[in-house]
């Protein structure tokens, strides 16, 4: 069965005087702060849980308050679960102490931005999200690289996510349209909370884009499978060819 689709292109500049670099998700990223020595990437579910026993309760014994057999029982349970982990090779003491750098080391990997695409004019394919306005009224829109985050699996990292001021005449028509944006990227952190599907969601997002042309999806008949949406934001991404027809795209 055949989906006829119709394309639009909503644009504030002509594609003639705008001059955009292509992009794709990874280039968002600053590979500097993707390698660093974690400790606990090659633990075992078992020994990340038998981590958490010791800390947890190594701070029910500083409490006090507990009476001698309590006082006891706990440092018996603490000496096995570390007994366990040296058995296995493992410095439980100094893991623990990394877990506040390894924490600041995985934040900077997934927030921080690639200095090299901010204040550029980008095209980015991705699924775009509608939002409310922005304080000045204006619309807002978040485009995340695959169809499914922030609704039925969690946000992508916030390096992975773009705040966007779309212009006054178009708003996603569904969650995770498939669109091609092109405007002004910046690196401008932003924290937003709204509901999007399944509830609340906390939407952080390392960049800002001011899009100048967008293309995306006009009118369309909605399949009871729609994995032809993500047959055509793939398409987009990879040929960054709009099809030359209503017709050309087909379930």
């Amino acid at each position: 069965m055949k989906h006829l689709v119709a394309f639009v292109l909503f644009a504030t500049l002509s594609n003639s005087c705008l001059a955009a670099e292509t992009v794709d998700w990874p280039d968002l990223i600053d590979q500097s702060t993707q390698t660093f020595d974690d400790p606990y990437q090659d633990l075992s579910y078992d020994q990340i849980e038998t981590l958490k026993t010791i800390v947890q309760t190594r701070g029910t014994l500083s409490n006090g308050d507990l009476s001698a057999t309590q006082t006891s029982d706990l440092e018996q349970k603490i000496l096995g679960a570390v007994t366990r982990m040296e058995d296995a090779g493992i410095d439980v003491d100094w893991l623990i102490d990394q877990r506040w750098i390894v924490a600041d080391l995985r934040k900077a990997a997934a927030t921080t931005g690639n200095p090299a695409v901010d204040g550029k004019t980008v095209t980015l394919v991705g699924y775009a999200i509608a939002a409310p306005h922005d304080n000045d009224g204006r619309p807002i829109a978040y485009l995340v690289p695959e169809r499914g985050m922030c609704s039925h699996t969690p946000p992508p990292n916030a390096n992975q996510m773009i705040r966007v001021h779309v212009t006054q005449n178009w708003q996603p028509r569904f969650t995770h349209e498939p669109v091609r944006l092109t405007g002004n990227l910046t690196i401008a952190p932003t924290q937003e909370a709204f509901r999007i599907v399944d509830g609340l969601v906390q939407m952080n997002a390392t960049f800002q884009m001011e899009a100048q042309i967008i293309e995306s999806l006009s009118n369309m008949k909605m399949p009871d499978n729609n994995d032809w949406v993500t047959s055509l934001a793939e398409k987009l991404r990879t040929t960054g060819a709009l099809p030359s027809s209503p017709s050309e795209i087909s379930e």
